[in-house]
């Protein structure tokens, strides 16, 4: 049977390591994961209380934009964390916030458009756009810049912009003012912007903006998978302007019909649950301190200041120029996955490796001890 060239995409290369892993772990072997953006803690206690309450319920279609209760409780995170009054109705929950861009860009996008992101940059975002027979356009960020572009880095023959603060796999983050004169030149430009906020709530100092706080000219998309540890559970959400909202509605419908009821009822119940979130926040925020105070140490001493997120991306040029076969022998040799640069940055990621540090602090200084084995004897 034939197969279209728009499905003709790159692997995701950190879920390729990741079945490597579990291979190995299947052999018996004990690996310890630093390559998946995952937080190794389950959902909050409550969304699952809220959960196993409603399996004793019918849990069957809810209207395509999502629970009406869930869209109000999170226009009333806007308005915690950022000082928002944000009418629900512009609240879109999605199937994940992978559903989320996939809206986004059928609703804002025609085929053979062109959308600008920064490089590095979540790899999703170029597969997602060519499988829609839209046209990727990378823009080379600096680590000078915290791998975030600078508005005259912005090509002036695209109709999209994709943002992201924190930034996937830097962690790096956008000021309000650097959000601000991106969002203005964007506009100057006839681009339509989306800002990706998936890992809001994790930061380790250098707080966070929304790209809401300085345009209402934008499609915002967040998560659930991060800050509240729900990865599985499917379920994100995106604001838009109020003009796009019946358009967006229309797409929903027919493409998804309506977010997971189940992940819905849980969501609305880890609104609730911010405690736990923060304490997770410090487990994270532990893990970095370790990993910023050891790898240097080991020759991963080029690195993006890791704002939030739970990420650190290391220039190992000077290490490898192959980081994929590079992270294969850190996985064969020291039990330890970690992501390949290239699935971030195909022009420059064969000299990049990307560290996650979602997991448990135990597993995390584990692998910290491995890698300085496997450094001191390679």
């Amino acid at each position: 049977m034939r197969q279209s060239q728009r499905g003709q995409v790159d692997p995701f290369i950190v879920m390729d390591v990741m079945e490597a892993a579990r291979r190995a772990e299947a052999s018996g072997r004990h690996i310890v994961h630093m390559e998946v953006g995952q937080p190794a803690t389950p959902a909050p206690a409550g969304a699952r209380r809220a959960l196993a309450a409603a399996l004793e319920e019918p849990l069957g279609y809810t209207v395509a934009l999502g629970l009406p209760a869930l869209r109000e409780g999170i226009a009333g995170l806007y308005r915690r964390w950022y000082g928002i009054d944000l009418d629900p109705a512009r609240v879109i929950v999605t199937p994940g916030s992978s559903g989320a861009f996939i809206l986004a860009f059928s609703a804002l996008f025609d085929a053979g458009d062109r959308v600008a992101l920064g490089e590095p940059g979540y790899p999703s975002y170029r597969q997602i756009l060519r499988a829609m027979s839209l046209q990727p356009v990378g823009i080379q960020t600096r680590i000078e810049d915290r791998y975030q572009p600078r508005p005259e880095d912005l090509p002036t023959d695209v109709q999209g912009l994709i943002l992201a603060s924190p930034g996937n796999p830097s962690g790096t983050v956008l000021r309000r003012g650097e959000l601000a004169a991106l969002a203005a030149r964007a506009g100057e430009l006839g681009m339509a912007l989306i800002s990706d906020e998936i890992y809001h709530g994790l930061d380790y100092g250098a707080g966070f903006h929304s790209a809401l706080e300085v345009t209402d000219k934008v499609f915002v998309i967040n998560s659930f998978s991060k800050y509240f540890s729900m990865t599985g559970w499917r379920v994100g959400w995106m604001v838009v302007p109020e003009s796009h909202i019946r358009t967006v509605e229309r797409i929903a419908q027919n493409m998804f019909i309506c977010p997971p009821h189940a992940s819905q009822v849980a969501a609305l119940a880890a609104l609730d649950c911010e405690d736990e979130a923060r304490a997770n926040l410090a487990v994270y925020a532990e893990n970095r301190r370790l990993m910023l105070a050891r790898l240097p140490a080991m020759g991963f001493d080029r690195i993006a200041p890791p704002e939030g997120a739970f990420y650190i991306y290391a220039d190992v040029s000077s290490l490898t120029d192959d980081s994929l076969k590079f992270a294969g022998e850190i996985l064969e040799t020291a039990g330890v996955a970690v992501t390949p640069g290239l699935d971030f940055d195909p022009r420059r990621g064969a000299g990049t490796l990307r560290f996650s540090y979602a997991g448990a602090t135990s597993e995390i200084s584990l692998g910290l001890d491995r890698l300085a084995a496997f450094m001191a004897a390679r």
